[in-house]
């Protein structure tokens, strides 16, 4: 159950000439960075921002000046409070920054990142646990999704219940074994783009200087995704990441096609933005029902983004669309779908509409999460120095 609201708040203070922040550093599925208690921060969001920028160390490419990781999967924070309205237990920002960037995406959302936000929640003492498993709903401000979250806090010998981090479930991308934490999303369609196909259509054909006419889907289910065969810009969809970020002619054209299909989907002119992400599908190659590769969106995923997965196999499930030409092995009304990726596959099982089977009404998923420390990120006074408690309200 949650904490009151009102409640005290770790506090920030001055420490000679910086200021230090109370954080939790944390792995959160296939990404990692540091969690807030939004109270702890600066309520002015410029400065806030600034303050998040300096904690990373962008926008230094190396972010050799912060904890950042020098990419975009490491180069992820979380802002998190108690919840504030009926039915929800904490709400919590992602921030996106790139380690060259200047600025703090809180548009999109991170599925990956989300695992962790309940474990911080009880580690802060947001959310006390009641019992062997503790379930939260989770509000991601972003967007406006919820979330319905399951982690294990068993009693120690003190009878204080904890966090447990240690398990044997595996996701591909992260080494060893965890604790599995559950997730369960209730309506993610139309995310960022408003619709879970923002064009209406399962299939858009758009024309791209130097390539002509490619066929796309364009969707929103959590994450707004273009969708393309991998074949189609002449690639296998089997490349690692790396020779990937090392084809210019590439990412030059799947930058050409972003624009052209940002524009479509009713996001503008997404030059700036870290969305829509790029998806190049094909057939799978290791049993799975899709093989994808991402981009985020012009560097190369590892893997693939919670959401993205999630978006990506609802494409599948919807028939004429770029996925599901390629797809194979999707039956039932609650098909779980293996979206193959550079380092595994994510399986995703879908809660299809009895009334209406295209539309997806739930989606289900497993990850894991640990905190991996503990204590105060420090970032010049210049940046910020608090004074009073009215700058955490």
């Amino acid at each position: 159950m949650p904490v009151d609201a009102d409640g005290p708040a770790a506090r920030s203070r001055r420490r000679g000439s910086q200021t230090a922040i109370p954080c939790l550093f944390m792995r959160g599925g296939t990404s990692r960075g540091p969690f807030f208690d939004e109270r702890a921060l600066p309520a002015d969001v410029t400065t806030r921002d600034a303050v998040l920028l300096a904690a990373l160390g962008s926008p230094d490419q190396r972010q050799i000046d912060g904890i950042g990781g020098a990419h975009p999967l490491t180069s992820k924070l979380g802002i998190v409070r108690p919840g504030t309205r009926p039915g929800i237990d904490v709400e919590w920002t992602f921030g996106q920054a790139q380690p060259g960037g200047t600025t703090v995406d809180v548009t999109a959302n991170c599925g990956n990142m989300l695992a962790a936000v309940l474990p911080f929640a009880i580690e802060t003492a947001m959310v006390v646990p009641s019992g062997d498993r503790t379930t939260a709903r989770v509000l991601t401000r972003n967007t406006g999704m919820v979330a319905e979250i399951a982690v294990r806090t068993p009693a120690g010998p003190d009878g204080q219940r904890y966090v447990e981090y240690a398990g044997a479930a595996r996701i591909d991308g992260v080494p060893g074994g965890a604790a599995p934490i559950e997730i369960g999303f209730l309506d993610t369609a139309g995310s960022v783009a408003g619709a879970l196909l923002p064009t209406g259509n399962v299939r858009d054909t758009v024309e791209i200087p130097g390539l002509g006419p490619v066929d796309v889907t364009l969707i929103d289910n959590g994450q707004p995704l273009v969708i393309v065969e991998a074949a189609r810009l002449g690639r296998t969809g089997y490349e690692p990441p790396a020779e990937i970020d090392g084809d210019d002619d590439l990412k030059d054209e799947v930058e050409a096609l972003r624009l052209v299909c940002g524009e479509a989907m009713g996001l503008g002119d997404v030059t700036d933005k870290n969305y829509p992400k790029m998806t190049l599908v094909a057939p799978p190659q290791r049993g799975g029902s899709l093989s994808t590769r991402s981009l985020i969106p012009r560097v190369a995923h590892q893997s693939i983004g919670v959401l993205a997965a999630v978006t990506a196999a609802t494409a599948c499930v919807l028939d004429g669309s770029v996925a599901h030409d390629v797809a194979t092995g999707l039956v039932g009304t609650e098909p779980t779908v293996s979206v193959e990726h550079p380092s595994g596959e994510f399986s995703v099982t879908l809660g299809l509409d009895s009334s209406d089977p295209p539309r997806v009404v739930r989606s289900a998923l497993l990850r894991t999460a640990r905190l991996l420390m503990s204590g105060d990120v420090l970032v010049p006074a210049s940046r910020w120095t608090p004074r009073t408690k009215e700058q955490f309200a």
